[in-house]
């Protein structure tokens, strides 16, 4: 048997596990239920696919992106690794055959979207499998009060009950203190088992910048410091124009956001990551599964939500080790938008239930149906044909899921697919009896090896240039041999799918319990203000406040944050800083005085340096000017 170090170097070329990750598979192959919680980019993965590669089995991996799984699953068959996901772009017969593959075949991994777990059919399927470990891939979500709630993360303690002996392994980059222990609650762990990497990201520059303009700003930034980058904004209307903007002023800048097709999402991703200095302006749709290490900057010109989507986004900066900032841009106007992104993502409970309805008439749902079905949702045709604003729409849709009315994928092209169907004799006779598709099936044979064994992924632009025909020539054979029975043809999606939990219910039965609708609403707005003390704090190490933000302490200021450098031009020790700051509040909460009276109330050996510190106690707003001149202090 192999150990887990040269599993390590056979499928990743590594001699030696990063800081944590041995410790993490060791409790794991111990039999222990495990939460680790390691920065992004600390190398998660690794850490529940080497124990599952160890033990005979399959690993379960719940994962509740799309795009991740789907990362995961052709990076590790392209290590020669066996691995399938199930999610909902999938249709019942891909299913089954995944399945059966994980009960017959030699099948590793296993991944599965949350919403999966829902459904009883797929847990008497689970029953079939001799699994090794259940992994449960950002162990956030699990938590109430994780950032992003899903509520189907709920039902992994069910699966659990299917196999008591095996162990569980949580992984995460974002958690307080608060969702640590509520993660290992909704596990059922059988004790607690916390394993930490720090979350100190040394070679990384935090950055707060109070900026008016916030474009000519973010073009010295990315003028200034030499490298690639990503720019997170929110809109997708923001990405173009910033990208423009740059380009303009001679920077190599692209943008991307969830709204594009896919191939031309992969051709962007492909030039950036290919590029040592082209900065991508973004919504959050990008970033996730991608490991460029050598990302110098990461800007975000709007103010994120939480801390904890900001240090995940914040980390895709520096994975190289080499120095990198994490800017955030930020004015007086942010406060007024947060206020309004609160108002946004509680829509009017009545509202809701609008929204809830609509939905049921728009995929034309009668009542008491609808159960498991997936519906692709075109959110801008709905809104027009309902007449909602998108904002209301899709907030109120997302609170419908976390009440667990509902449940949604996120928007995901997936390629088309095809299995043949036929038996091998079925398939020869009907080519012998239709010579006008037995060419077609001959290339699809030679294009696409395992047509039999597996649904595989095609692509028919490809095809028609092999077959020198149009594309709809193309999809109309494919339709065809689907319509005879000889194949199983499912054309590529590209929307977000939307299903109902439980049949549709009437009006009356469609409850929005007050209690959760209200302490959500508190648990939003107190992660807002977490946001909003980070951006209006200037007396505090950067790297100090995210760190105690996740239940982590350090002693020493990371001296490189904006805070820190301007300490910094003080030459104080951090005794003598706080010695200074406190004799002037002391004296300044007696009575104001002007700096003349303040320089000879305090005795310090350099008087420039409390000038400088008055000056800088004044940028912070701890100090200000009365109507007669003098200092008075800013409780």
């Amino acid at each position: 048997m192999q150990t887990i170090q040269q599993i390590l170097t056979r499928y990743w070329g590594y001699t030696h596990f990063r800081s944590l990750q041995e410790e993490i598979i060791t409790s794991v192959l111990d039999g222990n239920d495990t939460l680790a919680l390691m920065p992004t980019g600390g190398g998660k993965s690794i850490c529940y696919q080497v124990p599952a590669l160890y033990n005979e089995g399959i690993c379960i991996v719940i994962s509740p992106l799309i795009a991740l799984m789907k990362d995961q699953v052709d990076s590790l068959n392209q290590k020669g690794i066996k691995a399938i996901a199930i999610n909902s772009l999938l249709n019942w017969k891909e299913i089954e055959t995944a399945i059966e593959n994980c009960v017959y075949g030699d099948y590793k991994f296993l991944y599965v979207s949350p919403e999966r777990l829902t459904m009883d059919s797929f847990r008497n399927q689970l029953e079939r499998m001799k699994v090794n470990l259940i992994a449960v891939d950002e162990a956030h979500c699990i938590s109430q009060w994780g950032y992003d709630f899903r509520p189907p993360y709920l039902k992994i303690a069910e699966i659990r009950e299917l196999f008591p002996e095996i162990p569980a392994l949580a992984l995460t980059a974002t958690a307080t203190p608060y969702v640590v222990e509520d993660i290992q609650d909704k596990l059922d762990f059988k004790k607690p088992n916390v394993l930490r990497k720090s979350f100190e990201r040394k070679n990384v520059a935090y950055v707060v910048l109070q900026e008016e303009d916030k474009f000519q700003r973010l073009l010295k930034v990315v003028t200034n410091v030499k490298g690639s980058g990503i720019v997170y904004v929110r809109s997708r209307r923001m990405t173009s124009e910033i990208s423009a903007f740059l380009r303009k002023n001679n920077i190599n800048a692209d943008y991307y956001h969830a709204g594009l097709d896919a191939q031309e999402r992969a051709q962007k991703q492909n030039d950036w990551m290919n590029s040592d200095s082209a900065v991508m302006v973004s919504t959050n749709a990008f970033g996730m599964g991608i490991d460029k290490p050598n990302v110098r900057y990461v800007v975000h010109v709007d103010v994120p939500d939480s801390l904890e989507a900001y240090f995940q986004e914040a980390g895709r900066a520096g994975r190289d080790g080499n120095k990198s900032y994490a800017v955030l841009l930020t004015n007086k106007s942010d406060q007024l938008d947060f206020e309004r992104r609160v108002e946004f993502s509680f829509p009017a409970k009545d509202e809701i239930k609008k929204v809830y309805r609509a939905l049921a008439n728009h995929f034309h749902v009668a009542y008491g149906a609808g159960e498991g079905v997936f519906h692709s949702l075109d959110i801008q045709e709905f809104c027009h044909d309902f007449n909602f604003t998108p904002a209301i729409a899709y907030n109120s849709i997302k609170f419908l899921e976390r009440e667990g009315y509902l449940l949604t994928t996120e928007a995901f092209d997936m390629p088309s697919r095809v299995m043949i169907t036929a038996s091998k004799d079925t398939l020869y006779k009907m080519q012998v009896q239709n010579k006008a598709l037995d060419n077609f099936i001959k290339l699809m044979l030679r294009s696409y090896p395992g047509l039999f064994d597996n649904y595989i992924k095609i692509n028919e632009i490809d095809i028609a240039k092999r077959a020198q025909t149009s594309v709809d020539m193309v999809v109309k054979s494919l339709d065809r041999l689907h319509k005879l029975e000889i194949l199983d043809y499912v054309p590529k999606t590209g929307l977000p799918q939307v299903s109902f939990i439980q049949g549709r219910l009437p009006d009356n039965e469609l409850t929005i319990s007050a209690k959760n609708y209200d302490q959500r609403k508190a648990v939003t707005v107190e992660r807002m203000q977490a946001v909003t003390n980070y951006i209006s704090t200037f007396d505090t190490c950067r790297s100090q406040m995210l760190l105690e933000y996740f239940g982590e302490k350090i002693e020493t200021r990371c001296g490189q944050c904006d805070v820190c450098l301007e300490r910094n031009k003080l030459d104080l020790n951090d005794y003598q800083y706080e010695e200074l700051e406190h004799l002037i509040q002391t004296k300044l909460k007696e009575q104001p005085l002007t700096v003349d009276e303040l320089m000879q109330g305090i005795e310090w050996q350099h008087e420039e340096k409390v000038l400088k510190m008055v000056q800088l106690l004044t940028d912070k707003g701890k100090l200000a000017y009365n109507e007669e001149g003098q200092l008075t202090w800013q409780s």
